[in-house]
């Protein structure tokens, strides 16, 4: 999770030149354009293109623009949040779901809304590592990119809506002071109106794609299967993680027990659970190479978001809605979150380093932080790098041999006709 004291600028109201931020344009360019026009060769150098984008910037702002601090800052926002991500998917690896039988439909639907629902407990990226290698097994006898891409969309982003802990955004707004029961109580509508529209367009895509297959392969799919689950001592783990995940001093505690936690969960699995489950630690390093030129390279756009919002003629809660959702779309929703909330309390004279001015904004200036809460999350979803858990998602399905759509697909042919018009319902209705 980002750390709560996020620094813009070691002095108030100083960005970097907007032209830094190409480094950050040209690791979006190439995260989209490699794995499509060159895959093999991105496979093996990857490394070779993030890191040193991220390096640059990094060493721009400490021996140049004098803002070591703010890079200290991103370094531990770095370290929280591969240290959550990696920490579960290391414990999920350990719990094994067993479904042996084909999914339906109908049971993929009800495997999503359960996912839905759980987000909230375990966040979207437990969620999403805890369900992902059954939902594969159980679709891999017809498996399409649509499957990953709802999977994304329900389980990795939307579903977690609901509480603080749900998704990374709101926890942060938690940290800083926004009540457990007003995220419940605002964005509850939005959240089950987001639900059903996607599950329901998810059984639009999945029954057409289940009517392509012969009469035997679908009375093979709804014979009831027995679901067994092995490794129940990682739900021990998880709870220690999630535990941890509240705590906010001494720095770098919280990390450390999450990864106490993970080498606990990894030295305690029987190897026989890691051996069905095909786990291996490529995706999580994939994950944290690329997420570590990220979290350096967009610095720089954020802060100067941040510093010049007002002179982008950001006014009302529509303003904010569809800038922190674009953003949350091409960079990590949470740093995205956190500066459009720092800059809309700005805007009415409010500090959201105070807990008790946090408080009086969400109760006082309710559609602006509905606005900016509402777009991260949903917006999250737009791409593989909206959020934490979708690239880990992506790498598990590419590691298991199944097909996932490129950046560029993943946007004109699922986000572009699906989300959109999600977002728009949502806009008409976020007030």
């Amino acid at each position: 999770m980002p750390h709560p004291l996020l620094a813009v600028g070691a002095i108030p109201g100083v960005a970097p030149p907007l032209i830094w931020s190409l480094p950050f344009v040209a690791l979006l360019v190439s995260i989209a354009a490699f794995p499509l026009i060159a895959p093999r060769w991105w496979h093996h150098n990857f490394p070779w293109v993030a890191l040193p984008i991220g390096a640059l910037v990094v060493a721009y702002y400490i021996f140049f623009f004098g803002n070591a601090e703010r890079m200290f800052y991103t370094a531990h926002e770095y370290v929280a949040f591969i240290s959550l991500i990696g920490s579960l998917f290391v414990v999920s690896g350990g719990l094994h779901i067993g479904l042996h039988g084909r999914l339906s439909p109908r049971e993929n639907v009800i495997l999503l809304a359960v996912g839905a629902v759980i987000a909230n407990i375990v966040g979207t990226t437990g969620a999403s590592v805890i369900l992902i290698r059954p939902f594969i097994r159980g679709n891999s006898w017809r498996w399409s990119p649509y499957h990953v891409v709802f999977f994304i969309f329900i389980v990795s982003n939307c579903g977690g809506a609901l509480t603080p802990i749900g998704d990374p955004p709101l926890f942060l707004g938690y940290i800083k002071g926004v009540p457990v029961s007003w995220v419940l109580g605002a964005l509850w509508y939005k959240w089950a109106l987001a639900i059903a529209l996607l599950l329901a367009a998810y059984y639009v895509f999945d029954r057409r794609e289940y009517a392509r297959h012969s009469l035997r392969e679908r009375i093979e799919a709804e014979r009831p299967e027995r679901t067994r689950v092995d490794g129940l001592l990682n739900l021990v783990f998880i709870a220690v993680i999630l535990g941890a995940a509240f705590i906010q001093r001494p720095m770098f505690v919280r990390e450390a027990i999450m990864i106490a936690a993970a080498v606990a969960s990894y030295l305690t699995t029987p190897k026989r659970i890691h051996k069905l489950n095909e786990f291996t630690f490529f995706p999580v390093k994939e994950v944290a190479i690329l997420f570590a030129g990220i979290f350096g390279a967009m610095v720089p756009t954020l802060d100067w978001l941040s510093v010049n919002a007002a002179s982008l003629g950001l006014r009302d809660a529509g303003h904010f809605y569809w800038i922190t959702g674009s953003l949350s779309t091409l960079l990590d929703n949470a740093p995205t979150y956190l500066n459009f909330l720092t800059a809309a309390m700005a805007l009415h004279g409010l500090s959201a380093e105070s807990p008790l001015q946090v408080m009086q904004f969400a109760a006082q200036h309710a559609d602006f932080l509905r606005s900016i809460s509402i777009a991260a999350v949903f917006f999250g979803a737009g791409t593989y790098i909206g959020n934490g858990p979708n690239f880990m998602v992506k790498s598990i399905v590419d590691h298991a041999g199944l097909r996932t759509p490129t950046f560029i697909e993943f946007v004109y042919k699922y986000t572009l006709p699906i989300l959109l018009p999600l977002w728009i319902i949502t806009y008409l209705w976020v007030r």
